[in-house]
């Protein structure tokens, strides 16, 4: 039975490890934008502080961000050396799963705000991306053993790796604020 509205096959949720290598490549690009827009919405929240620690964190989302968007450049460089300006009809919304998608709820909003103690909640949103970056590591990295195509597994290997890249970067963000907490406290 169709949903109302619904006109196709193609209106159903797709599995990201039923996609083709052209649509593969094609949401990936659309996750890294989605996601550097993400953490400089993030970066700018935290700027908005202005005390140390805040600019501190805004910068490492600043430099996530950054980095989302060369990876989404690269991606969209392979797309066209691969497919040239050839159309790709699917988008995020098509696929069934929801990856790398770093959120902070109103609730931890709230917390970070008023917070001012050493072991601050604003690293909660650290937290978040690495949690995100994380998950985004594991599901492309089960994809590649999953793949017969070649080119996409490259793709699906390269993408675990750039997740893992920034998972590092998060946990040593992370390790480096819990440090300099607890030298403050002593």
């Amino acid at each position: 039975m169709k949903s109302p509205g619904s006109n196709s096959f193609y209106d159903m949720k797709r599995d990201f490890a039923s996609l083709t290598a052209q649509e593969a490549l094609h949401v990936a690009i659309f996750i890294e934008e989605r996601n550097a827009e993400i953490y400089t919405q993030f970066a700018e929240m935290f700027a908005e502080f202005k005390d140390k620690e805040s600019l501190e964190i805004a910068q490492t989302f600043w430099d996530m961000a950054a980095d989302e968007r060369h990876h989404g450049t690269m991606l969209q460089e392979r797309y066209f050396e691969r497919h040239g300006t050839q159309h790709c009809v699917i988008t995020e919304e098509d696929i069934r799963e929801l990856i790398e998608v770093p959120k902070l709820e109103t609730g931890e909003l709230f917390a970070i705000v008023r917070s001012n103690t050493a072991h601050s909640p604003r690293y909660k949103a650290l937290e978040i991306a690495l949690i995100a970056e994380e998950g985004a590591q594991r599901f492309y990295s089960r994809l590649v053993p999953q793949t017969n195509d070649e080119a996409l597994k490259r793709i699906y290997f390269e993408l675990a790796e750039f997740e893992d890249n920034h998972s590092r970067f998060l946990r040593d963000k992370i390790m480096r604020a819990k440090h300099a907490a607890g030298t403050e406290e002593a």
